[in-house]
């Protein structure tokens, strides 16, 4: 059996080594942080220390409030649940975590290539925005569209209103920063740079009251209770400081990007890049592979030992036309045969070379019969 190629990266890129080791010495050094003998200082020294790397990956200041969760959910839930504010402007292509973090929200709506036209966003404010949290996502998790979000948070901030976004796709990927940003709260996680699984954060402006949603032993300076998951948080900062010093291979990483959609469109001139035209990341590229459903192509290549992904991992594991792409205004024969491929550090040129072949394959013997029908 050949190797397997894994492109899901933004679906959850495998564990680094050397978080795997910070989780492992964090789980033999025990003790709990909220405990004030010498065990549960050392915990704490190893919270305190993952707390700092993963806010200098982000550039937030000291004044901010690095508060760890269990996921990038749960933190843009606290940020949209915790905030107070009445009305939420969310952006049409938001992570579903977004979507359905408040009961009641008022979508931006998109363009063709799922970006927010700022004067359509001042328009909304015309009756103010004081009792307003607006919340878009830095990086699109499966068109890779990168928003203007420093723009946005200009606008929403002349209105008083709060700006939340949704980075978790962007750590790693391209350079992140919470104070030229301009925005009041940013949600982060760890197994999308390399961390463990269940471990994210909320980082947290100084003016921001946030009330916890678990107050629980006060933990997180009262903004997320239940003992932190010491362990898990070590790999976050081992990984976090390793993605941003990794980030000029990002580079690299765009080469293979681009040869791979080059040769697809090769193949299949009829076949779509989404928002290809747009500045997305530069490890991410949304395909639709004419007259094959996204289901199909995701079987053939698993059966290749090539792992891609329809779109949002966040889906309850089903494979279904992408919500992203609708809001964006593409039709359901996109929508419905478009993959996602998302690269990572770890991938090469036979890589690309793998998927293209077998790309190439399904399409000439599934896309190209029916596309001539």
């Amino acid at each position: 059996m050949s190797q397997t190629v894994y492109m899901d990266h933004n679906a959850t890129s495998p564990t680094r080594p050397q978080a795997v080791d910070a989780v492992v010495r964090a789980m033999q050094t025990g003790g709990n942080p909220s405990s004030v003998h010498a065990m549960g200082r050392k915990a704490l020294r190893v919270l305190e220390d993952a707390r700092e790397h993963v806010r200098a990956a982000v550039n937030a200041p000291k004044s901010a409030q690095v508060v760890f969760t269990s996921c990038g959910t749960e933190a843009n839930t606290l940020a949209l649940q915790g905030c107070g504010r009445k009305t939420v402007f969310v952006g049409a292509t938001e992570h579903p975590s977004v979507m359905r973090a408040r009961t009641e929200i008022v979508r931006i709506s998109v363009d063709v290539n799922g970006l927010i036209d700022p004067f359509q966003l001042e328009e909304m404010f015309a009756g103010g925005g004081d009792d307003t949290i607006v919340s878009v996502m830095l990086a699109n998790n499966e068109t890779g569209v990168l928003q203007q979000v420093e723009g946005i948070a200009r606008i929403a901030h002349r209105y008083h209103a709060l700006v939340h976004t949704d980075a978790v796709q962007a750590l790693g990927k391209v350079d992140v920063d919470f104070t030229a940003l301009g925005v009041d709260m940013m949600s982060l996680s760890a197994h999308k740079i390399g961390g463990p699984l269940g471990v994210g954060a909320l980082i947290v402006g100084k003016d921001v009251e946030l009330t916890a949603l678990n107050g629980g032993g006060g933990q997180e300076n009262g903004l997320r209770g239940g003992t932190q998951n010491v362990p898990g948080i070590a790999g976050f900062g081992v990984a976090a400081e390793l993605a941003v010093a990794g980030l000029s291979d990002m580079a690299r990483v765009k080469v293979l990007r681009d040869r791979l959609e080059a040769r697809i469109q090769e193949i299949a001139p009829d076949a779509t890049v989404i928002a290809a035209m747009a500045d997305r990341l530069p490890n991410t590229s949304f395909i639709s592979m004419p007259g094959v459903d996204a289901e199909t192509q995701i079987m053939t290549f698993d059966l290749a030992n090539i792992c891609v992904s329809a779109g949002s991992a966040c889906a309850s594991g089903k494979t279904k036309s992408s919500a992203v792409l609708g809001a964006m205004g593409l039709g359901q024969d996109i929508a419905k045969s478009a993959v996602r491929v998302s690269l990572a550090h770890t991938n090469t040129e036979d890589d690309i070379e793998r998927f293209i072949s077998a790309w190439g394959d399904l399409y000439q013997r599934k896309g190209a019969a029916r596309s001539a029908a």
